[in-house]
């Protein structure tokens, strides 16, 4: 797990923690239990929708550690700000990271989904929140790994597909594979950053 600090927030966003888990082998059973949690009232709904207070990002749909770092801290300004468009600054990384202004979308696609192998579990809180990482490993199944992992799991297609950029020229012209990942790279990593202005 890494820990990104973020002085210029206030003191409840000063802290990212994020880790990446791989062989994630009980996606739909989380999937299923944060759909749950979302519907429970009571002590027991808030304690549930506590011990889920993560972002799930499919890491499959992440060109680099800066294209997540952007969304981070897209949805760190607009809670900073009291902007958010989602309920959650967790839930507004997903929207930031949607090239379009769907939520519904953005959850779908960037968020668990059933078949998820590999994840990004983001927590946005204060620098003194405690342990995260045991918190983390207590919902999601599977082996945390360096985020430099990243660049073997990235679902180039994919990314292509959802932003639209099959036809793009630059990526089209691009001399060889990396060049074409690092096009592609920052392209959605510029698409991230100026959503917030946009919207």
């Amino acid at each position: 797990m890494e820990t990104i600090h973020q002085p210029q927030f206030p003191s409840d966003l000063t802290a990212v923690h994020v880790a990446l888990f791989i062989d994630v082998f009980n996606a739909a059973a989380l999937k299923a239990r944060i759909v749950r949690a979302a519907t429970l009232t009571g002590p027991e709904g808030d304690a549930e929708r506590e011990a889920l207070n993560f972002a799930f990002v499919d890491a499959s749909l992440i060109t680099s550690a800066l294209h997540l770092q952007t969304a981070i801290s897209q949805a760190s300004l607009a809670a900073a700000q009291n902007t958010l468009r989602t309920k959650t600054v967790h839930s507004e990384i997903l929207w930031a990271l949607c090239p379009t202004n769907n939520i519904s979308e953005a959850i779908r696609r960037y968020g668990i989904s059933d078949t998820s192998k590999a994840l990004f579990v983001v927590r946005v809180d204060s620098a003194s929140v405690g342990d995260v990482e045991e918190r983390m490993r207590g919902v999601v199944e599977g082996r945390v790994v360096p985020l430099s992992t990243l660049a073997e799991l990235v679902d180039w297609q994919a990314v292509k597909k959802y932003n639209k950029l099959n036809t793009e020229p630059a990526v089209k012209k691009a001399a060889n594979v990396d060049a074409e990942h690092a096009i592609i790279d920052n392209i959605v990593i510029s698409s991230v950053a100026s959503k917030g202005v946009m919207a």
